[in-house]
């Protein structure tokens, strides 16, 4: 069956004596090609007489299979190994529905078996191609398949490639409006939106997009995906990262950094050709599955029409063979948890030795002992001289010891005040005995000005969101479903698609939806079970107040989590929070704070016994008896 070039199939690369033979073989069905041009032809101009997207879209289709017809024709019984070949499908309808992790129809929303060349983009059929080129204006009909095929023999250059090569060329350079403004205005700015740096030659931040000079494509690309003007944190991390410096970033839950990290792996990408199939030029580490498609979901809108920028989802808890077919188009930019990325690599099916930037996003959960030597196997599989950036909107002092390990002279970036809830939630603390947690819950579900679908509660296992989903849907008649990681891939993407689209009025959840997912509509979440450490809580807390939007956080407190009641004060109380009084005049309070003045009077050098101070420290001891 004739394969047509302007149509890349997405499987595995023929042999090297297959793809001679079709080299050889095409003088011979040359004379049947130019006999195909005819009607061809005719059909095109049909097409543009009707003025018809569907008789174009017809056109070419029919077009195409008529030359391949002949071509399959010519080659006679030498092709017999195309023939059991699978035809590429000529209609969408042909097409089945993707998999988690799959790549995507640019057009329908089916399998992107295919890439178009033009476009780099994924489609699902010869139907759908010739939609995505009409939508581009990138000609009609079977001339213009005509021409791209030719022009994909001759590798002549097409206006794609110019633009890639403009677009290669790009580099950061200070806008003059930036350049412009005297130290005193760009601290005046940096203060007014809570910006801190630390490190040598900061570059100043851009106060609009169009300050980095982005090809147009790009700038597009971001417009077309509502990034209109930048974010604080996406102010400063973005010209930082344009520049090849080194980034820790520490900034609220909602704040735009993974568009503040994105820009700057697109750009990479763009800069650096692809110089081996299975090589990719940058690599983003996340912790979840669903925090890394909705990375790669991201990167797709800002890579649109760039060519030659693919994207590959490497997850667990999806099927790995598809995963590694798409390593096979020659990848740019991955999007990866650490476990499926070793899996991978010890597979051979990878190589990291071109990788120019790295990611690692949500860095506080990635360097805990879960994931640590994860991160630091893959980081050792990596070039010395590489970029790294490290984002998250927690940063603890122990892990930002060990994040400074994996950098070189970095530039710090802090957005707000660090480690702080995200200043847009209001926070409102309630003190719930566990016997009563259900019926407080239900109380706020049928309050009418607290209740705003879809809600987000948090459990602290899959078997309590399992029942308490149970008990609401029971008791309230709304909407519910629970959300775990023993919940299949599938219907886990299944319930978060229905919780952006507003399918769901209330979604029960343990700690996956706690990092990073944009829940751009959730106002209101109760964190029915508090969670084990305050970073988690900021995390959880911060998906009622995404992209700036303002929302409520509403948390259930008793003694079962008296570990944490100094920590809920010296955190909460500052942003004007109203404090249950069981919670401060809890005696466990009283005794956290008493050991802390007591540890701050004695200081920190009392609380390490070393050679080098025990003398000094019985000698401190003796003054103090006398």
């Amino acid at each position: 069956m004739f394969m047509p070039r302007a149509l890349k199939v997405k499987r595995p690369a023929q042999s090297s004596g297959q793809v001679l033979n079709k080299k050889i073989k095409s003088d011979q069905v040359e004379d049947n090609k130019s006999s195909s041009e005819t009607p061809a032809a005719q059909k095109s101009e049909v097409c543009e007489d009707s003025k018809t997207q569907d008789e174009v879209v017809q056109a070419e289709v029919d077009a195409t299979a008529q030359l391949g017809e002949n071509s399959e024709h010519a080659e006679g019984h030498e092709s017999s190994s195309d023939d059991e070949e699978e035809p590429v499908k000529s209609f969408r309808k042909s097409q089945r529905w993707p998999e988690p992790g799959e790549p995507v129809c640019v057009m329908c929303g089916r399998y992107g078996e295919y890439i178009c060349d033009a476009t780099d983009n994924d489609v699902c059929s010869l139907e759908c191609k010739a939609s995505h080129l009409l939508k581009m204006g990138m000609g009609t009909g079977a001339d213009a398949f005509e021409r791209k095929e030719q022009n994909s023999d001759e590798r002549t250059p097409q206006p794609q490639q110019t633009a890639a090569d403009t677009a290669a060329d790009y580099s950061y350079r200070e806008d003059p409006f930036i350049s412009g403004l005297t130290d005193e205005q760009v601290q005046r700015i940096k203060q007014e939106l809570g910006i801190e740096t630390q490190g040598r030659d900061i570059m100043r931040p851009i106060v609009e997009f169009e300050h980095c000079g982005f090809p147009a494509t790009l700038s597009s690309n971001l417009k077309k995906a509502g990034y209109e003007a930048p974010t604080p944190v996406q102010m400063q991390m973005v010209p930082v990262g344009l520049t090849g410096r080194d980034v820790i970033a520490s900034a609220d839950t909602g704040s735009g950094k993974t568009v503040a990290f994105l820009l700057p792996v697109v750009v990479t990408a763009l800069e650096k050709p692809v110089q081996s199939v299975r090589s990719p030029v940058t690599v983003i580490l996340t912790p979840t599955r669903e925090l890394a498609i909705q990375i790669e979901r991201q990167a797709k809108e800002l890579v649109m029409g760039l060519p030659n920028m693919r994207t590959a989802l490497l997850v667990g808890g999806m099927p790995l063979p598809p995963q590694l077919h798409r390593l096979k188009s020659s990848i740019k930019i991955v999007i990866a948890t650490p476990g499926r990325l070793i899996e991978i690599l010890k597979q051979k099916a990878l190589q990291l030795d071109k990788v120019k930037l790295v990611v690692v996003d949500e860095v506080d959960t990635m360097l805990k002992m879960g994931f640590q030597q994860q991160v630091l196997e893959v980081l050792d599989q990596v070039p010395e001289q590489h970029q790294t950036l490290l984002a998250s909107a927690t940063i603890p002092t122990w892990t930002e010891e060990l994040a400074a390990r994996l950098v070189h002279d970095p530039v710090r970036i802090v957005i707000g005040e660090k480690n702080q809830p995200c200043a847009n939630v209001r926070q409102i603390l309630l003190w719930v005995e566990e016997p009563s947690k259900k019926k407080k819950l239900f109380e706020i579900l049928n309050d009418g000005k607290l209740y705003q679908p879809p809600v987000v509660v948090f459990v602290d296992c899959k078997l309590g969101a399992d029942l308490l989903c149970e008990a609401v849907a029971k008791v309230t008649g709304l909407t519910t479903v629970a959300i775990h990681s023993d919940k299949s891939q599938w219907e886990r993407n299944r319930i978060l698609r229905g919780l952006l689209d507003g399918d769901f009025e209330v979604v029960i959840s343990t700690g996956v939806l706690g990092r990073g997912l944009d829940l751009v509509n959730v106002r209101l979440v109760v964190n029915f079970d508090m969670p084990n450490t305050m970073d988690e809580y900021v995390h959880q807390v911060g998906r009622a107040g995404r992209l700036g939007h303002r929302g409520t956080a509403i948390t259930f407190l008793n003694n079962n989590n008296k570990r944490l009641f100094l920590e809920v004060v010296n955190r909460v109380k500052p942003t004007g929070s109203i404090l249950p009084p069981q919670l401060l005049n809890s005696p466990h309070l009283h005794e956290q704070q008493r050991r802390a003045r007591q540890k701050t009077k004695t200081g920190p050098e009392d609380t390490l016994v070393t050679k080098s101070n025990l003398l000094d420290i019985i000698k401190k001891h003796d003054r103090r008896k006398k």
